[in-house]
């Protein structure tokens, strides 16, 4: 029992103590830890196809080698997922220089798309286009995903994703009827004035949950009535002013003309 006891006081046995702790801390992080929505690997065929897109339509601003320049952004290292979301909404390429990039309809197919996004991917490690178990909403937490929306979102896009007003000219964009890949893309690469949501900060399963909510939205009847846009008190009380004031000021008319 005494060289039990020595050996237990031993200045070693705290060093071992603390590097099992690691150990165990760190083999129950790796299995309990989210695992990142990664789609599959592309093929060199894509990355080859892709590279051609790339120096016929978007070189000119990004670079032969998508180094970057003057007209835009290094690519290195932005990944599939940036690309994906960027081209696949039409925001790319720039049609013109401007203070925020505007959704239009995407020029590309969605195979051509696809060639892009391997492409970029192939010079730096990047987000990945995530996997549909997590970008179709189904099976989310529609109240959970609410929950999270207006925590993390509804300052800029609106409670109910109706977007909003932002300073120097740019605005948070409507996120209704929208994707649910873009949507995923979007809070894992934090285009122009959006903050990056990676896995770390809100997980797969949680994003899922976001774009359920939003997926239940666009699905919304509006049992209530005209919903004017899902922009609050804004347009409810324009709609008082203009109507109900212009009403009232047309029966004072009235009114007075009867009088008369």
């Amino acid at each position: 029992m005494n060289a039990l006891a020595a050996r237990r006081r031993h200045p070693a046995a705290i060093v071992l103590l603390l590097l099992l702790g690691l150990v165990v801390t760190g083999g129950i992080y790796a299995l309990v830890a989210p695992k990142p929505a990664q789609a599959a690997v592309a093929s060199a065929d894509d990355v080859a196809a892709g590279k051609k897109l790339f120096l016929a339509n978007c070189s000119t601003c990004h670079g032969a080698n998508a180094q970057g320049g003057k007209a835009g952004p290094s690519l290195a290292g932005v990944g599939a997922a940036s690309v994906d979301f960027q081209v696949g909404t039409g925001r790319m390429p720039l049609s013109n220089p401007g203070v925020q990039a505007m959704r239009k309809p995407n020029k590309f197919s969605d195979e051509q798309t696809k060639q892009l996004a391997a492409y970029v991917a192939s010079l730096a490690p990047g987000p990945a286009i995530p996997d549909a178990q997590y970008t179709s909403g189904e099976g989310g937490d529609i109240a959970k995903g609410g929950e999270l929306f207006r925590v993390n979102c509804a300052m800029c896009h609106n409670y109910a994703g109706s977007g909003g007003a932002l300073t120097r000219g740019k605005y948070a964009p409507s996120l209704h009827h929208v994707t649910g890949t873009h949507i995923y893309e979007a809070m894992l690469t934090g285009p122009q004035s959006m903050p990056v949501f990676n896995d770390a900060n809100i997980s797969p399963e949680n994003k899922r949950d976001i774009i359920a909510f939003l997926h239940n939205i666009d699905k919304n009847q509006n049992p209530g009535g005209l919903n004017l846009g899902n922009f609050g008190p804004v347009s409810e009380g324009l709609l008082a002013w203009t109507v109900g004031i212009g009403a009232l000021i047309a029966l004072s008319v009235w009114l007075g003309k009867k009088a008369a």
